[in-house]
């Protein structure tokens, strides 16, 4: 059985459907959310998954053994980020080497690094006249957007595409390939 972690800042859609893929999985089992946000929606959305959570601040995160130790104590074998805002520290990045892995809302390279998120990466999408766009899953290093790739999941960008549009269609793509893309990382 394969243990990861989700780490979330947001509303959680993401996490919540993470946790109902793989609910009652025989391989793979969500065994620890954490959250840099004690107000996360995240952390309502998994109740019915009885997943346990964690929150801390960036300060903890980066300072001291707290995440860490949580993690070993759950004996996380991989971490999935998932609408999660902060860096990971280098420390984490080189305990967790090639086992963590984020989702970004465009074809990457395009449209990443430092302060593109949601929708930031979206009106750049549409700023920049692109014709198609979509999702990258990726795994971390210790610069933003710049893991090696593992998978990208391409749509068109319409003519009279919005912010709004975009997002939800990014959002579908999300939800339907992210849990499969987990599986088969974590499975290999």
């Amino acid at each position: 059985m394969k243990r990861i972690a989700i780490f979330a800042s947001g509303n959680g859609t993401n996490t919540e459907n993470i946790c109902r893929f793989f609910n009652r999985s025989e391989e793979i089992r969500v065994v620890l959310v954490c959250s840099n946000k004690k107000t996360s929606g995240v952390l309502n959305r998994i109740k019915p998954y009885g997943v346990p959570s964690l929150v801390f601040s960036k300060k903890e995160m980066n300072n001291t053994p707290l995440l860490e130790n949580s993690l070993s104590k759950f004996s996380v074998d991989f971490i999935v980020l998932a609408g999660f805002l902060l860096k990971i520290p280098s420390k984490l990045v080189r305990l967790y080497e090639n086992k963590i892995i984020n989702l970004h809302p465009s074809l990457l390279p395009k449209h990443g690094g430092k302060g593109m998120y949601g929708d930031f990466v979206h009106k750049s999408v549409l700023d920049h006249n692109e014709k198609e766009t979509g999702v990258t899953f990726h795994y971390v290093n210790n610069n933003y957007d710049e893991g090696n790739i593992i998978h990208q999941e391409v749509c068109d960008v319409e003519k009279n595409e919005t912010v709004k549009s975009l997002s939800q269609k990014i959002s579908k793509l999300e939800q339907r390939f992210y849990p499969k893309i987990i599986k088969n990382v974590v499975l290999k």
